[in-house]
C-alpha cells in the first residue's frame, strides 16, 4: 500500500480530480505501485503539516524513461514508445505542470530518469 507524497502546489489539482497520475522514479527497493494496489496519497509527510489528500486504486503504473541529447532535445518514453510534442504536452498537463517548459525543469537534474507514470 504506498504512500505517495505531493509537493502543497500539486494539493488543490489532486483534491479537485484534475491531476490523476504521477511520475515517480523507480523505488530502490523494487516495491513500485501495482496495478490494483491502494495508493494513499499526502501532503506534507513527516511534517507536522501533513495532510491526507485521499486514497485511490492505482489504475496503471506505466513505466517512463527520460533523457537529455547534448543539443538539449529531451526524448521521453512511455511504456517503451516515444512521445511527439503533443504527447508530452498532454503528459505535462496531467501531471499538474503549466507547460513543458516547467515539466522539463522539475526532471532536469534527474537525467537521465527512469521511473513509472502511476495513474489512478
Amino acid at each position: 500500500m504506498p504512500a505517495l507524497n505531493f509537493q502543497k502546489r500539486f494539493a488543490p489539482l489532486i483534491e479537485s480530480g484534475q491531476k490523476k497520475q504521477t511520475i515517480r522514479a523507480c523505488r530502490k527497493d523494487g516495491r513500485n505501485p501495482r496495478v490494483g494496489q491502494k495508493l494513499f496519497i499526502y501532503t506534507g509527510m513527516r511534517t507536522k503539516g501533513c495532510r491526507k489528500l485521499g486514497e485511490e486504486i492505482c489504475r496503471q503504473a506505466l513505466p517512463v524513461y527520460m533523457d537529455k541529447h547534448e543539443d538539449g532535445r529531451i526524448d521521453v518514453f512511455v511504456s517503451g514508445d516515444i512521445l511527439k510534442d503533443d504527447a508530452v504536452e498532454k503528459l505535462a498537463a496531467d501531471d499538474g505542470f503549466e507547460g513543458v517548459d516547467c515539466f522539463f525543469k522539475f526532471f532536469a537534474d534527474r537525467m537521465p530518469f527512469q521511473g513509472y507514470l502511476i495513474k489512478w
